[in-house]
C-alpha cells in the first residue's frame, strides 16, 4: 500500500477512535465505547436509624451527576453507582435489599455475570446500616472505599485517600448530636471536596443528594422527602449547603432580628439546651405532629368529622407552639445578646437579639458538643 494512502488510513483510524473515546451526550457527559456514562466522583450512602430515612449524596467534576448515581428508596436503604456507570443498578439493588438480601450479597448477585465489572463501582447500605462497596481494578486512582456506622463512602479519580477520610470523619463526628441526615451528609461531603475531591480540575462539575423518609409521603408518594441537584456550578457543594439551608430554613440561612419561624424553634432549643433560655423549663416540646401523615389522610376518607375535629385541634395547638417557641420574642433576644457577651462575639452597630453567621457558627459548636452522645 502506498505510504501516503496508508497514512491515511491511520490517520482517520486514529481520529474514529478518539471520536468513540470522546463521545458525549447532549447533557455533555462523557460516554464510553458501549455508550455508558462516565461518572468517576466521590459518593457517600447513609441511613440515619432514628428517623428511618436513608440518603445518597454525590458530587462530581462531570456536569447533572444526580441523573444517574445516587438512588433511594423509603424504609429500603440507598445505592450509588458510579465509574462506568450502570444507572440500573440502582432500582435492581433497592430490589434486592427490599427483598431482605444483605448488601454485600446483592453487590456479588449484581456484578454476577458482569464483564465490565472491574469498570464499576458500586455501594449499597440498608436499614440495618449494613454496607458493601465494590471498587473495579479499573477505576481510575486514587479509588477505594470505607464502611462505617451507618454510611459508607466510596471515590474514584480522587487526589488522594485523604478525600475518603474527611468525608468519613466529618460525617462519623456529627453522630448523635440529633442533625438531620441531609445536613450530615452535606457538611461530609464538603470536607470532602475541602480535601480536593475530584483531580480532574477544569471539567464542569455537579452535585446532588436524596433523602427518602417512611414518614413523609413526599410529593406524589414517592417518599422522597429532599431531592436537590445542582447541575452545574463552579462550588456544586457549596451550593447544595446554600440550597439546602435556604430551602429547609435551617439555622444560619438567614440573619435576623425579632421574627417567628422554624429556625426560631432550632435557636431557642438550643439556648434552652445550654442554659441561656427558660432554664426553668424541664424539655424543649416537640412541635405539634403533622396532619399530612398517611394515617391522617386515612382518616380524612373514612371519617371526615374525625378529621375536621383533629385538623381544628392541630390548628389550635400549632397556633400556640408558633407563639410560645417559634416567636422571636423579647426573653429570647435576651438570652442571645447574653451568649453573644458570654462569647465576645458582641460589635459596635450590632442590633439587639443579632443571630448572623457569626453567631450561629459559636452557637451551634458548643450546642453539639454538649449534646453529642
Amino acid at each position: 500500500m502506498n505510504k501516503t494512502i496508508l497514512g491515511v488510513v491511520l490517520l482517520v483510524g486514529c481520529l474514529s477512535i478518539t471520536a468513540i473515546a470522546q463521545q458525549r451526550a447532549a447533557d455533555g457527559v462523557t460516554l464510553n465505547d458501549e455508550g455508558l456514562p462516565q461518572y468517576s466522583t466521590f459518593s457517600l450512602c447513609a441511613i440515619d436509624p432514628i428517623t428511618g430515612q436513608s440518603g445518597a449524596g454525590v458530587t462530581t467534576r462531570v456536569p447533572f451527576v444526580g441523573r444517574a448515581v445516587p438512588h433511594v428508596r423509603a424504609g429500603i436503604g440507598a445505592v450509588c453507582t458510579q465509574a462506568s456507570t450502570m444507572v440500573e443498578y440502582g432500582p435492581r439493588g433497592l430490589d434486592l435489599l427490599a427483598k431482605g438480601v444483605e448488601p454485600q450479597t446483592a453487590l456479588s448477585q449484581l456484578l454476577a455475570n458482569d464483564e465490565q465489572r472491574e469498570s464499576r463501582q458500586l455501594a449499597l447500605i440498608d436499614m440495618k446500616g449494613r454496607a458493601a462497596a465494590h471498587t473495579g481494578k479499573q477505576n481510575g486512582n486514587w479509588a477505594g472505599s470505607r464502611q462505617g456506622l451507618n454510611y459508607t463512602v466510596q471515590a474514584n479519580i480522587m487526589v488522594g485517600p485523604e478525600v475518603v477520610e474527611a468525608v468519613a470523619t466529618t460525617f462519623e463526628a456529627s453522630a448523635g448530636t440529633g442533625m438531620p441526615l441531609a445536613e450530615r451528609m452535606i457538611l461530609a461531603m464538603a470536607a470532602g471536596q475541602a480535601k480536593g475531591g475530584d483531580r480532574r480540575w477544569g471539567n464542569l462539575q455537579s452535585a446532588a443528594i436524596k433523602i427518602a423518609d417512611p414518614n413523609d409521603p413526599g410529593r406524589g408518594g414517592d417518599h422522597i422527602t429532599l431531592a436537590i441537584e445542582v447541575g452545574e456550578h463552579p462550588e456544586p457543594v457549596a451550593e447544595l449547603k446554600r440550597i439546602y439551608y435556604t430551602t429547609a430554613r435551617r439555622l444560619g440561612y438567614r440573619n435576623f432580628s425579632k421574627v417567628e419561624g422554624a429556625d426560631v424553634i432550632e435557636l431557642k432549643r438550643m439556648l434552652h439546651a445550654l442554659g441561656y433560655w427558660k432554664a426553668t423549663l424541664a424539655t424543649f416540646p416537640s412541635a405539634p405532629a403533622a396532619m399530612n401523615t398517611p394515617a391522617m389522610q386515612e382518616l380524612r376518607k373514612t371519617n371526615p368529622a374525625a378529621f375536621e375535629k383533629a385538623q381544628t385541634e392541630a390548628r389550635q395547638a400549632s397556633a400556640a407552639y408558633t407563639r410560645d417557641y417559634a416567636t422571636f420574642d423579647d426573653d429570647t433576644i435576651a438570652a442571645v445578646d447574653k451568649f453573644r457577651a458570654d462569647k465576645n462575639l458582641n460589635y459596635q452597630g450590632n442590633p439587639p437579639g443579632l443571630v448572623d453567621a457569626r453567631f450561629v457558627e459559636a452557637l451551634r459548636a458548643e450546642y453539639f458538643a454538649k449534646t453529642r452522645k
